[in-house]
């Protein structure tokens, strides 16, 4: 079954020219509070394609993803991810698939972003992913949420920020927390910046709520939800 599309070279100016992948919408977790509620995946033609890859009518098999993950250029960054989460159904994580990308993976600075929830089997799994050099960006829903994943030291952290945030703040623990520098200046992409790559980075990367649904992703954000 089709449930990955890999683009070898991305046209989104913010990503920047890298390969980019996207999965289907039914690895996305029932827990995250901005599925169907504000997730700037949903709207524009990212959504249409999105949807294309989820019916399964664009794409490839994730053996044949890994197979072309593999095969890219010793030290090449790309974003796993665009839309869509690790695999797995829902909230769980599927170990094996994650252990062949993550092999896929190795030689190159793959990165991503998940929103399935913090428990511990969950957690292991992503913890090894970044100990193994794909790294796996934990998305929290707000500053305090961001102080909560950064806890479990599983990995890098980012999160959803208000649409008018500063360029720098700090969680309640007293996290550094910096805007998302492709979302603040015009010259930097994911190519030029790659923070998100790094899973030993000091800093946690905030991104302004942005799409269509920003209004709806700024209300999680206020409503504390963790």
């Amino acid at each position: 079954m089709k449930t990955v599309h890999l683009t070898l070279k991305s046209a989104n100016a913010k990503t920047g020219p890298i390969p980019v992948s996207t999965t289907s919408a039914l690895s996305c977790s029932d827990t995250c509070p901005f599925k169907d509620n504000g997730c700037y995946a949903e709207s524009g033609p990212l959504a249409l394609h999105w949807r294309a890859v989820t019916a399964g009518e664009r794409g490839m098999q994730w053996s044949e993803f890994c197979d072309a993950i593999a095969a890219l250029p010793a030290g090449q960054l790309w974003r796993h991810n665009q839309a869509g989460d690790l695999p797995g159904l829902g909230d769980t994580i599927n170990p094996a698939a994650l252990d062949m990308l993550v092999q896929a993976n190795a030689g190159k600075r793959g990165f991503t972003y998940t929103h399935k929830p913090a428990t511990p089997d969950n957690l292991a799994m992503i913890r090894a992913a970044n100990e193994a050099g794909f790294t796996i960006n934990l998305s929290a829903n707000n500053l305090q949420h961001a102080d909560t994943l950064a806890d479990t030291g599983a990995g890098p952290v980012v999160t959803v920020l208000p649409i008018n945030a500063p360029a720098k703040t700090t969680t309640p623990a007293g996290r550094p927390v910096i805007t998302c520098p492709a979302q603040t200046r015009d010259d930097v992409s994911c190519a030029d910046c790659q923070l998100c790559a790094r899973a030993d980075r000091p800093t946690i990367i905030g991104f302004l709520a942005h799409g269509t649904g920003a209004k709806k992703a700024e209300k999680i954000y206020f409503m504390g939800r963790v």
